[in-house]
Formats: structure tokens, C-alpha cells, sequence
């Protein structure tokens, strides 16, 4: 019924301005205008493999309480470190045993999160 290789993830962010910075310069992903849709600010984010998720503004948002993205690593000890270089920090949550860096260590994946300008979470996950 559904077509699942043409199917994408989106979220809402008050400033794709804000948004193109972090995701493109601060986490250094391919980000782009949604042809034919830059005069509402629609915003992809390529994630390679014909993939792509599409960053939508929002002026009234309202960050999620859950994981909106979640990003694969190598080496998720590489990873925290660079994100923290940025100044990027992790997010601690009570429900799960993290490290000093933020990663939950209890069995694979390894996982930590942190957030975009807009308040939305991001995971990384080392497989």
C-alpha cells in the first residue's frame, strides 16, 4: 500500500536559519532548500542513501519530549568528545545509567542524546 523507499522523518523548529547553522556548520551535515520550497524556509537534511528529513519552521513550537533524530556513530566516545568541543552538552537522564560523558553503556547500542538550538533531541546511537 505504501511506497516505504520514498518515506521521510520531519520536525518543526521556530528558525530554519538557526537550524541550517547547527545541523550544516555546528554537526556538519548536508543541508538544503527543499526545491521549489525556499519561500516557506523547508529545509532538508541529507543523511545519505537517498534519505533525507525534512526540517519544516514552526514559530510556535514546542520541542518533543521524545528522540526526533537519532544519528549512527563509529565511535560514539569520538562523537560526545566533538559535540562537547562545539559546546554542545549532553542531556543526563534519572531512567538510565550514563557515563561521565552521557553515554548509556548497559548493552548495544551505545546511545547518548543532546539537543538542537530548538530544544528538539538528537541520539547518537553506536551500533
Amino acid at each position: 500500500m505504501f511506497d516505504s523507499t520514498r518515506a521521510f522523518g520531519s520536525f518543526a523548529v521556530p528558525d530554519t536559519e538557526t537550524a541550517r547553522a547547527f545541523y550544516g556548520d555546528t554537526l556538519g551535515l548536508a543541508v538544503r532548500d527543499v526545491p521549489g520550497m525556499e519561500e516557506y524556509g523547508l529545509l532538508e537534511i541529507d543523511l545519505g542513501n537517498d534519505r533525507a528529513i525534512l526540517v519544516y519552521p514552526k514559530p510556535d513550537h514546542r520541542p518533543a519530549v521524545f528522540t526526533v533524530l537519532n544519528l549512527t556513530v563509529d565511535d560514539i566516545d569520538a562523537a560526545v568528545d566533538g559535540l562537547v568541543d562545539r559546546g554542545i552538552t549532553m542531556l543526563r537522564y534519572d531512567d538510565f545509567d550514563q557515563d561521565a560523558k552521557g553515554v548509556v553503556r548497559g548493552g548495544t547500542p551505545l546511545v547518548a542524546w543532546f539537543t538542537d538550538p530548538a530544544g528538539n533531541v538528537i541520539g547518537l546511537i553506536q551500533e
